[in-house]
């Protein structure tokens, strides 16, 4: 028995399909894509031309000015809003609260590629010297973790991750494990990426991993569908509060469900793709459920990396079917890339929040585009429309990241 219990209390979010934990589940439920026309370069000389870009975000609006808002790269501003949010809506007042008790676990997969892009183009056209001194504090990873403490005066733990697509889970991870630990109260966790630059869209077209269907963008991310082709790159943030179940019940917090279990193993196999046997995978579920206590049949749902690759999304689908044998026909099972496109290293937090709002509003969000079966992807993978459900109790993510690494978060209903 775990002797402190660890729940989610705020949540932020930022996305393609929503700026706001409202907007974004509601776009989830109603089954919409944020995919389009790539619009922040252009990108006619790449294979790949569409994106699933956030729209609308503008980091002023959170009351940053715009001398703080130059120093920070846009993956870091979107950590910082996200952050932002889960102040306004979890009802915690940091004057009242002691933050050296609160630490910031933020994962990124590639960091400030937007800033290295520009300011190398100064480089190159004006030397050296003319090189901002803000280029390292703006591109390096931990700077997503360090401005919300700065920020906000968080003074406990605080740290990065950096494990590709894995990050954002597996901060959130091992940010349950520091409060488990007893070396915080709460921390916030979660992942953040922007990365639709030239660099970023070319080094993945490089890698053929994504779609080309640039006539149809909105039905270009179809995890487990036979006519997938790749994944739709996307951007954003997701950040939770993980707090302590006696800390949030003295401060009568609203309480959206509770941190059951987490599980992180290795491929070791290749840098790119998956295990064939999808051990790693495998592995990272079992361990999860081994440390909630939990078998096959207590898992409600699985909100898959399901990225709209080939590889990835027969590997995942064999994963699920070893760890949960026969009842993985009956487990539901979807990906919200399908809406959100793949944003990398956020897309742990990002979906976990999923997770979380699928137990607050028992409703399991669809694989959109799911239109032609694919024998290798033979699970009920929610398609094309959302799903009420009654007694939703268990939820799992996976994330699967380059490298190999593979993380598993379970999130159950708060009792």
């Amino acid at each position: 028995m775990k002797e402190r219990r660890v729940v989610i209390t705020g949540m932020g979010v930022i996305s393609p399909v929503g700026n706001d934990i409202e907007t974004f589940w509601d776009s989830l439920v109603e089954g919409k894509s944020g995919a389009g026309p790539l619009t922040s370069f252009d990108p006619s000389q790449f294979e790949s031309q569409i994106a699933c870009e956030v729209k609308g975000f503008d980091l002023s609006s959170y009351g940053f000015s715009s001398k703080d808002i130059k120093r920070m790269d846009r993956f870091v501003q979107f950590a910082v809003a996200s952050a932002k949010q889960i102040f306004n809506n979890s009802g915690l007042d940091l004057e009242k609260t002691d933050r050296t008790r609160i630490g910031v676990l933020i994962g990124s997969g590639i960091g400030g590629l937007d800033e290295i892009e520009r300011q190398h183009s100064i480089y190159l056209e004006k030397g050296p010297s003319r090189l901002s001194p803000f280029l390292i504090p703006m591109l390096i990873v931990n700077e997503a973790a360090g401005q919300v403490a700065i920020n906000f005066g968080l003074k406990g733990p605080n740290s990065c991750v950096a494990t590709a697509c894995a990050s954002g889970s597996h901060a959130i991870g091992d940010a349950f494990r520091i409060i488990e630990r007893g070396d915080a109260d709460m921390m916030i966790a979660g992942g953040t990426e922007s990365c639709i630059v030239p660099t970023g869209v070319g080094g993945f077209c490089a890698l053929k991993a994504l779609s080309k269907r640039n006539n149809d963008p909105q039905r270009a991310s179809r995890p487990f569908d036979r006519e997938r082709d790749g994944f739709v790159i996307a951007e954003g943030c997701g950040l939770v509060l993980l707090e302590t179940l006696e800390h949030a019940q003295k401060r009568n917090a609203h309480i959206y469900a509770e941190m059951a279990g987490y599980g992180v193993s290795c491929d070791a196999y290749h840098i790119t793709a998956p295990d064939p046997q999808g051990d790693g995978a495998a592995m990272a579920m079992e361990w999860a459920m081994k440390d909630a206590c939990l078998n096959p049949e207590d898992i409600d749902y699985i909100n898959a990396h399901g990225t709209s690759t080939k590889l990835n999304d027969k590997i995942e689908t064999l994963s699920i079917k070893r760890v949960l044998g026969p009842y993985a026909k009956k487990v539901m099972v979807s990906s919200t890339k399908s809406m959100t496109g793949h944003p990398l290293g956020a897309a742990g937090g990002i979906e976990f929040i999923v997770c979380c709002l699928a137990l607050k509003y028992g409703i399991v969000p669809p694989t959109i585009n799911y239109e032609y079966p694919d024998p290798e992807c033979d699970l009920d993978y929610v398609p094309n429309t959302s799903r009420q459900v009654k007694n939703l109790e268990v939820c799992l993510s996976n994330s699967l990241g380059f490298g190999g690494h593979n993380a598993t978060l379970i999130v159950k209903k708060f009792k």
